[in-house]
């Protein structure tokens, strides 16, 4: 009897709400709706949650044998919790759960609170009340202004940093792991710092070669001219040294720019307005959500078969714990928007992700068939996707792989810590990464392994294809590329990308970057320049090949090899290397085990260049279009016909589809400017 009382209900649910439904089963979701709902188009539910457990409960007691779609209708949906889903809300190979917006509907789930409208306080200042910051999950350390991210009242402002003077350290007796840094101030950086005040909340965020670190300043010298931190010993690898620069935040004397805020422990915000914001037309968010979206199975049971379209995940908060922030490179242990774990099948396609404090996205353990196409993140608080887990599980079912990142823009990263990565792959293999636009990160574009030096690493046969990776660094951190490998990665595959517009702070901002024991990688058919230290670099690695690629216009030097080890490095061949400043090789390049043949160079500045130990290349103009202008096309092919490199269409780079997706993945004419006059800054400084 209570099963036929079941199927009555399941086909009155239908006959109800299927009129006009593309699936068998379709529930709607409205902000205008009520949890207290049966979740038809006419009275819909108001919550993502109560949608997904209705069809979870009806799942449990009738299993279905097609799709099940939730609709969700245009309108913005305020979380005070995360979204999550479990194995108990999986769908099946045939009968998929797919969670959906509304055609052409702007469907937003956000971490934020919208604050109250600003007060005036003059005509370069507002301010508003927010109330006990507890509600907004401690300090508010993030806040956005019409939607664009609001800055923490700094000094110097954003833009440019101090230039670190000298450190000292000691450690503290009996405990090896904890010790006290002096940050040497010269007269210039001391005198910043309010003399009269105890300045206990004041922060220094410091960015040296590959790492951040951010720390309350425990007190302030001025006798000495010394700030002092608190924590763990430097790292030897990475010691704060005079090659760092930072800055200051924490105290409202640093307010003092167009899109500062500082928030007093009274809970008063004060912000000063951008040109063209006025009071009567400035919404203002704070984000109080570290995740927006879960999805959680087990190693006994997996979270499956969940597809998210047109959806939109937007503001998470992040507070840096009282006792700072040590260095970690690519930011690794920091969480994303959205998070799963033990998740297979899970597919985003159309989701924007966009102001958050820390990731995107990670597929950390046991994560394996999931999908994410055409998706848009951007205005990261870090970097945009993690695959994968940074330490090596002996549990078979943890492993993550096989995800599939294609045709995505992920672009505008690293705003709350520099070192985030545009795509990362810790331990995790059969991954494929394609015709992606990435751009604008302050660290490197693609990351790929987690294994410094020749040991056990899963991160293998891993494909980084026809993607678009450019106008990175941003002169804010040293050690860094286009596209950076890690350790044995047998069966990796880097083709057919387009990679330019590299600079770091210091040394390393290359294009291809075969880092330590990077080894059986094939990189070939890319097309790389304007990368500040060279377009290729190996620290060291085994026998890697690099053939087929463009190499043009680098600005210090065209290649670079460092670590001269008994076994073959690389084999590097049918190259083209054309440029016009700086050396030809740096550091051991011609000194590694490497076999070099079949490749063209040219030096606009010198046709008499002397190749050595390269039986069949040759110095001579590879005849581009107009490599001024970036065509590296060929107007004749007779001096390639001599080495037999293949031409390769580099124009496919890249994300691919409709014009009006092309046109949104075109760089902002503005911030390439304002990258070109960056480096042109940097140049000047250095000469």
């Amino acid at each position: 009897m209570n099963k036929i009382r079941l199927n009555v209900s399941i086909l009155i649910f239908l006959l109800v709400s299927c009129g006009s439904a593309a699936y068998p089963l379709s529930i709607y979701v409205s902000p205008e709706g009520k949890d207290s709902n049966p979740g038809t188009s006419r009275a819909p539910f108001a919550t993502l949650a109560a949608a997904k457990n209705y069809v979870s409960g009806l799942r449990k007691k009738q299993p279905f044998s097609e799709p099940v779609e939730i609709i969700v209708e245009p309108g913005i949906y305020n979380l005070a919790a995360p979204l999550e889903f479990t194995s108990e809300d999986s769908g099946t190979q045939t009968a998929p759960l797919i969670i959906k917006g509304k055609q052409g509907a702007k469907c937003v789930f956000t971490g934020g609170i919208r604050l109250p409208i600003f007060q005036k306080v003059s005509d370069e200042l507002w301010k508003v009340e927010i109330g006990q910051l507890s509600k907004y999950g401690g300090a508010v350390q993030q806040l956005f202004v019409n939607g664009k991210r609001a800055v923490t009242a700094r000094t110097p402002n954003e833009g440019e940093d101090f230039k670190l003077k000298a450190v000292t350290e000691t450690i503290a007796k009996g405990d090896q792991k904890s010790a006290v840094q002096g940050i040497r101030l010269s007269p210039e950086q001391i005198g910043v710092l309010p003399a009269n005040k105890s300045m206990e909340y004041l922060v220094i965020s410091i960015n040296h070669a590959w790492d951040r670190t951010k720390k309350p300043v425990s007190r302030v010298s001025f006798f000495e001219s010394t700030a002092y931190i608190n924590g763990q010993p430097m790292q030897p690898w990475n010691k704060l040294d005079n090659s760092a620069q930072f800055f200051f935040e924490g105290e409202r004397d640093f307010l003092d720019a167009p899109g500062e805020y500082f928030v007093d422990w009274e809970g008063t915000l004060f912000y000063i307005p951008r040109a063209g914001e006025t009071i009567e037309n400035s919404i203002a968010v704070v984000p109080v959500l570290e995740q927006i979206l879960i999805i959680r199975g087990t190693g006994d049971k997996k979270a499956e078969y969940i597809q998210f379209q047109d959806l939109s995940f937007q503001y998470t908060h992040y507070v840096m714990p009282s006792s700072g922030e040590e260095p970690a490179q690519a930011a690794a242990p920091s969480e994303a928007a959205v998070m799963l774990d033990y998740a297979s099948n899970i597919s985003f396609k159309g989701v924007r992700i966009a102001h958050t404090a820390n990731n995107a996205v990670w597929f950390r353990a046991g994560c394996s068939s999931n999908r994410m196409e055409q998706c848009y993140l951007h205005d990261l608080g870090i970097g945009g996707v993690k695959i994968g887990e940074m330490t090596i599980s002996e549990e078979e079912n943890r492993a993550t792989h096989h995800m599939t990142i294609d045709n995505n823009i992920i672009r505008s990263g690293g705003h709350v810590n520099p070192t985030g990565v545009g795509i990362l792959i810790f331990q995790s293999g059969d991954n494929t990464i394609s015709h992606n636009e990435i751009a604008d990160f302050g660290y490197s574009g693609v990351s790929v392994g987690w294994v410094w030096g020749y040991g056990k690493s899963p991160a293998k046969r891993n494909q980084v294809v026809y993607n678009h990776i450019h106008h990175l660094g941003w002169g804010q951190l040293s050690d860094m590329g286009g596209v950076y490998t890690l350790g044995p990665s047998e069966g990796t595959v880097v083709s057919n990308n387009v990679i330019h517009d590299i600079y770091s702070y210091g040394y390393g901002g290359w294009g291809l970057y075969t880092d330590e024991g990077s080894t059986g990688i094939l990189e070939e058919n890319n097309l790389v320049y304007n990368c500040k230290s060279s377009g290729f670099h190996q620290h060291y690695g085994k026998d890697n090949i690099i053939r087929n690629n463009i190499f043009a216009m680098q600005i210090k030097a065209q290649l670079q090899a460092t670590r001269v080890e008994p076994h073959r490095s690389f084999l590097f061949t049918n190259n083209i290397i054309y440029f016009n400043s700086g050396k030809l090789g740096e550091n051991n390049w011609g000194k590694v085990s490497a076999e070099l043949d079949s490749n063209i160079y040219w030096d606009t500045r010198n046709a008499d260049l002397k190749i050595e130990k390269e039986q069949h290349s040759i110095v001579a103009d590879p005849l581009f279009t107009d490599p001024q202008a970036y065509d590296f096309s060929f107007r004749s092919n007779k001096t390639i016909r001599k080495t037999g490199f293949k031409p390769f269409d580099y124009s496919k780079a890249g994300v691919y589809g409709n014009s009006k997706w092309k046109e949104l993945a075109q760089f902002d004419r503005e911030r390439a400017l304002l990258f070109d006059e960056m480096v042109a800054k940097r140049l000047k400084e250095e000469l």
